[in-house]
């Protein structure tokens, strides 16, 4: 009997191979794997980029990025001793020293529309701006006078010009951004502003 294997990239780099060009990824929030909750990340060719498996019954409170192929990226980890809903991004599967953190905006004194920001060793890196709910938020970049790194989009059908819900949307990032972070901040909103 003939067996069928998906054709997957070596890398994620090399399924996002144009880096001039902004990366238009299609995500679709749902496991691969029966029983999983998670993410399956697809770039504009139709190839798997990446993935998140989470167990249904296991802590939402570490996430790990991977490729197509289930190599660990990003180790995405809730910080249980802070103010505030905060979120640290690792290298592979490693717990020390985050590439960055993302915490949530609590204060409605500041920016209504900014929902998160994201830094580097104390210094501020992006301001995550709009509505996740609603899908419509865009990742803007601090030292570069606001520009736009990232984008969050209701992801509408090619026939019939209808929508695929809340659970199929498009990320797009920009050549300036790393995909995976933008898939890592990603899954960070989705964490801080999932309705239960």
């Amino acid at each position: 009997m003939t067996k069928v294997h998906p054709k997957f990239s070596n890398t994620y780099e090399e399924s996002l191979s144009d880096s001039k060009a902004a990366a238009v990824l299609t995500v679709w929030k749902k496991s691969l794997l029966f029983n999983c909750d998670g993410f399956t990340v697809y770039n504009s060719n139709g190839n798997l980029v990446f993935r998140v498996d989470n167990y249904m019954n296991s802590p939402r409170d570490n996430i790990v990025l991977m490729d197509a192929c289930g190599l660990p990226l990003l180790s995405i980890r809730r910080k249980k001793l802070s103010l505030g809903d905060c979120w640290a991004v690792y290298d592979g599967e490693t717990q020390r020293d985050p590439i960055f953190t993302a915490k949530k905006n609590v204060s409605i004194l500041t920016n209504k529309r900014s929902l998160a920001w994201v830094s580097a060793k104390k210094t501020v890196l992006y301001e995550v701006e709009g509505s996740y709910g609603q899908k419509s938020c865009k990742i803007v970049d601090v030292r570069r006078n606001n520009k736009k790194t990232a984008e969050i989009k209701k992801k509408d059908a090619m026939v019939g010009g209808g929508s695929f819900g809340k659970d199929v949307f498009k990320l797009i990032v920009e050549s300036d951004m790393e995909p995976r972070v933008g898939m890592a901040l990603t899954i960070i909103l989705d964490q801080m502003f999932r309705s239960y």
